[in-house]
């Protein structure tokens, strides 16, 4: 009995000479934690994007509470959230124009020609590594939808092989891309009214023979637009998002291609051609 309460007692000693031990230690490496995050992760919308340039909401609340962002970031919340974030945290909103993605191309099945049978992994880029995809134009939308997947607020939407992106929609986290193996998405203000749906280098009857709604070159909409409102790039018109032309210029130029479009025209006839096709 003696030897069993001996052990007994060394066994408790040494429990609680453990249990200090560690309760000293746990207080004196102890990382002190700005109470304020949790209250803001929860203001936050909680997609975890990335579009702010964090790992996820939580990230993107622990630099708001320590003064490494301003609300205004994310691009998911909306201008009541971000009001709110930054009264509760009695900094600066910040701001910025807001942004929404667009996919350059207008080379849909019905205006692009297939310069081959893809069979492989639906994966835009799987498919570029094969030969280049199956689309004729090399720089066209592969219309695999990886940038649909890739969207985790369901802002792009897949018509007749191309993807397309609805502006009421998209946050302008960029998440999309990333994941265009053709460089074909940007983001831009969501004010643009007129947008180029061709991202071709190529020379206008080189693009013509694979795809019928590829921007030629003609110049007729940098002509008619203010000066610095379009740029030429060799073979290539392109908007100046700095200086963006408004939706007149469509019916002004008159493009022989119709690849000079405003996002409504560009959706409806998108969908138009598919339910024709």
């Amino acid at each position: 009995m003696g030897t069993a309460l001996i052990a007994l007692v060394l066994l408790a000693v040494t429990g609680a000479a453990l249990g200090v031990i560690i309760g000293l230690a746990g207080k004196f490496f102890a990382v002190k934690t700005d109470p304020r995050i949790e209250q803001v992760t929860e203001m936050l919308p909680g997609a975890n994007c990335g579009g702010c340039g964090r790992a996820g909401c939580a990230d993107f609340a622990k630099a708001l509470c320590a003064g490494e962002a301003a609300p205004a970031a994310c691009p998911a919340s909306s201008p009541e959230a971000v009001e709110q974030i930054a009264a509760f945290l009695g900094i600066s909103a910040g701001g910025g124009e807001k942004k929404v993605a667009v996919v350059l191309c207008g080379g849909d099945k019905t205006h692009a020609g297939q310069a081959a049978h893809y069979n492989g992994v639906s994966d835009c880029v799987s498919a570029s590594l094969i030969g280049g995809g199956a689309k004729g134009c090399t720089f066209g939308c592969l219309g695999l939808a990886s940038c649909v997947r890739a969207c985790p607020f369901n802002a792009i939407e897949l018509v007749n092989g191309l993807a397309i992106v609805h502006n009421e929609i998209c946050t302008g986290c960029g998440n999309c891309v990333d994941k265009c193996p053709r460089k074909l998405i940007k983001l831009v203000p969501k004010t643009s009214e007129v947008h180029v749906y061709c991202s071709s280098p190529e020379k206008g009857p080189t693009k013509k023979k694979v795809c019928s709604a590829a921007c030629i070159g003609c110049r007729k909409c940098a002509k008619n637009a203010e000066e610095g409102q379009v740029e030429m790039q060799g073979f290539l018109a392109r908007v100046n998002y700095n200086n963006p032309p408004s939706a007149g210029l469509v019916e002004a130029t008159g493009c022989p291609t119709g690849c000079l479009r405003t996002p409504e025209e560009h959706y409806r006839q998108e969908t138009a051609t598919q339910e024709v096709a």
